[in-house]
């Protein structure tokens, strides 16, 4: 379990001065959002009180925004002029454009083919530059780089950056706003960046808090690169969970998520599924597939009920960016249990 000591290994990092700071900056424009006690959660994973903390109703519906946001507001006014390029599935996109439409500065991004139509429509809509190149995130990070040295724009990356990080770590900050006595808290985790931004600003407050990362089976770069004690690559199919759909951790991400992480755990697609219809059905709640992440590991009991029962549990709705004709195909799928066409 982490220490105050182990915090500190990260805090030339990130640290709790940057993500409060990163509070105070994101104030004038991001949202508290709620934190609600689920009493369909709380019955149903072994008797505990499980809280959803709903970053689906961040602006941009997911908590992207603030960490660009962040980002953003510390540009120099050469960066801010260059104008500003970035990578991603779709939620630090909208983040990004919905920035700089906010802060007057002009936004390109560079989406994978696979990224929803949804979040490609989104994205334009906030006025930015919509860039569709590569299959997969992967593919459209490393195009970022190269418009950016060709063209002299600004990068504003999705998880590898302090300021960004500190933007995320405000949901943490907000938890224990609302949940001073919080026990265990469950986090997607895709690049790492929010993981390290909220785990950081958990453990600085309180160390015991045993903070899960959720992965996908099929891509799991983060808990791939913690168990190898290394940056390692993982991609093995797609995945309902596009917003964590990042093949390999950053190297700033990595080295906090190793040292103040307590366990990351994995789900398959029809665990993500579930939890994703279980949400819309039976909480009212709208989650993409990344958002849907921590409840799929709770029903299907990913994490030791020593830090479960009985416990005051919160996990992360990190997004509600979802095409409607996925979230009719995953009910469909569990209308016709032989149907597997979920993608």
């Amino acid at each position: 379990m982490a220490t105050n000591d182990v915090v500190a290994q990260t805090e030339d990092i990130l640290n709790i001065k940057d993500i409060e700071d990163a509070k105070a900056t994101i104030s004038k424009y991001a949202r508290k959002t709620p934190l609600i006690q689920s009493m369909f959660l709380s019955r149903q994973v072994a008797d505990a009180n499980v809280f959803l903390k709903l970053e689906n109703m961040q602006l941009t519906g997911s908590f992207k925004f603030r960490g660009a946001n962040n980002r953003m507001q510390h540009l120099s006014k050469e960066e801010a002029e260059r104008g500003v390029i970035t990578a991603s599935a779709g939620n630090h996109a909208q983040g990004v454009a919905l920035s700089g439409k906010l802060l007057g500065i002009d936004t390109t991004v560079v989406m994978p083919d696979e990224a929803p139509m949804m979040k490609r429509a989104a994205t334009a809509g906030y006025g930015a530059e919509v860039d569709i190149h590569g299959a997969t995130f992967d593919d459209a990070h490393e195009w970022m780089f190269e418009r950016a040295k060709k063209e002299g724009k600004t990068i504003v990356d999705p998880f590898n950056d302090k300021y960004v990080m500190a933007g995320q770590g405000t949901i943490g900050l907000e938890i224990l706003d609302d949940l001073w006595n919080v026990d265990t808290v469950l986090v997607p985790v895709g690049g790492g960046g929010l993981m390290a931004g909220i785990v950081t600003a958990l453990k600085s407050f309180n160390p015991g808090i045993h903070v899960v990362g959720v992965q996908s089976e099929n891509v799991h770069g983060m808990a791939e690169s913690v168990n190898k004690g290394k940056l390692t690559y993982h991609h093995d199919d797609f995945t309902l969970a596009d917003g964590t759909d990042v093949a390999m951790p950053g190297s700033l991400t990595f080295p906090i998520v190793d040292k103040l992480v307590d366990e990351i755990v994995l789900v398959n697609e029809e665990e993500v599924a579930q939890a994703m219809k279980d949400l819309l059905q039976r909480t009212k709640i709208v989650a993409e597939g990344a958002g849907a992440l921590p409840t799929a590991a709770l029903e299907a009991h990913k994490v030791d009920d020593k830090y479960i029962k009985g416990k005051n549990v919160v996990g992360l709705v990190s997004g509600g960016n979802v095409d409607l004709d996925r979230v009719s195909r995953i009910i469909d799928e569990f209308l016709k249990p032989t149907n597997k066409s979920i993608g």
